[in-house]
């Protein structure tokens, strides 16, 4: 009996099964990938760590803010148009301080007289007490009235102007406050105004009470301000946990913690920003950047390599994340080839025809 010869092409129901079997798989060729930023990771367990999420503030760190007083009673103007948060330089004349128009008279042009006059008691007591004319008490009370003129003239001595006594900045930083207005009386020793250097920056937060018992772990944090999405790691930032707190403040139900860092970067002080106070580490987490998530409604997908051009959507569920990383702790399994960038290019990708007889 004659068979015939078997038809080598697919049947219908081949086909269907074959589609059938490719529906939860994209297909994302070579030449596609090539035109974006794209990378695939192996995931593998590595030791993460607990993460605190919460906000903070940027703030100077207190030994670089210094204020500004008045060196005596007088009126104020300003050496220049200032503004709070202009820069300025160590020496840099901010404010003039005019004494003429107030009781006691001119305070430099007073200052002089006695230094002046102290000065030459002093010469006359030198040469008395060689002889022997006055005792070394009464020398020593006249040497120290020289001494404390002296030093009242030298703090103000190359700082007259025409229009008074110049207070400059005793640091290089910048005007964090200005607390008069031109033509304003102060008295001696009042604040002018509030200079911060930016070497140094403190990033303040609270925590929950209920994080309580992980307080003591904390080592680092990252911070992200709400101005720049940009993610700052204080380990980059030469930073060092200042304090955390063990209990908390009056009327309130958070407990402080503070870190110190240099500002290398140019953050901008009085910023409120997004932070993740890093933990207890975690062994064996199946760790993911944030940029291989997809999200749907609320719900995380990432895709996973299963051929050298196809890729299966996966739902994930997340642990905690540090800003850059974050724990998967259902979805995934060691070994699993992940997209970790251009994981919203395969994702566009979906719905895109295997070809039939596609090679595994």
């Amino acid at each position: 009996m004659f068979t015939g010869c078997r038809n080598s092409d697919p049947t219908r129901k081949e086909i269907e099964k074959e589609e059938e079997r490719h529906g939860d798989i994209i297909l994302f060729t070579h030449e596609q990938a090539a035109k974006i930023l794209f990378s695939v990771q192996e995931i593998q367990p590595t030791t993460f760590h607990q993460v605190i999420k919460t906000s903070g503030q940027i703030l100077p760190a207190t030994d670089e803010e210094v204020i500004v007083a008045a060196t005596s009673n007088g009126i104020i103007s300003f050496s220049s148009n200032l503004s709070e948060g202009k820069t300025v330089n160590k020496g840099e004349p901010l404010f003039q301080l005019s004494t003429r128009a107030i009781a006691g008279g001119d305070y430099y042009a007073r200052t002089k007289a006695v230094h002046e006059a102290a000065r030459q008691a002093f010469e006359r007591a030198e040469a008395l007490l060689k002889d022997d004319i006055i005792s070394r008490q009464e020398y020593e009370k006249i040497r120290l009235e020289h001494e404390t003129a002296r030093l009242a003239f030298e703090a103000i001595a190359g700082r007259q102007t025409g229009t008074g006594i110049n207070i400059s900045s005793p640091l290089k930083g910048y005007l964090k406050n200005i607390r008069v207005k031109t033509g304003e009386y102060v008295a001696e020793g009042a604040p002018l105004a509030t200079v911060v250097q930016e070497r140094r920056l403190v990033l303040r937060t609270e925590v929950s009470q209920k994080y309580y018992p992980a307080l003591d772990q904390i080592t680092t944090a990252h911070f992200r301000a709400s101005h720049d999405q940009r993610l700052y790691t204080l380990s980059e930032l030469n930073g060092r946990l200042l304090s955390c707190g063990k209990s908390t403040g009056e009327n309130s139900f958070y407990i402080p913690v503070s870190f110190e860092f240099d500002n290398r970067e140019g953050i901008v002080p009085g910023a409120f920003v997004e932070v993740f106070l890093i933990s207890a580490p975690v062994e064996n987490a199946l760790v993911i950047p944030l940029s291989a998530l997809t999200n749907e409604m609320g719900n995380f997908y990432v895709y996973v390599q299963v051929d050298e051009e196809e890729y299966r959507k996966q739902e994930v569920v997340l642990g905690a994340g540090d800003g850059k990383e974050i724990q998967v702790t259902r979805g995934l399994q060691p070994g699993d080839r992940v997209v970790t960038q251009g994981a919203y290019q395969v994702k566009m990708a979906t719905g895109q025809p295997i070809p039939h007889g596609h090679a595994h």
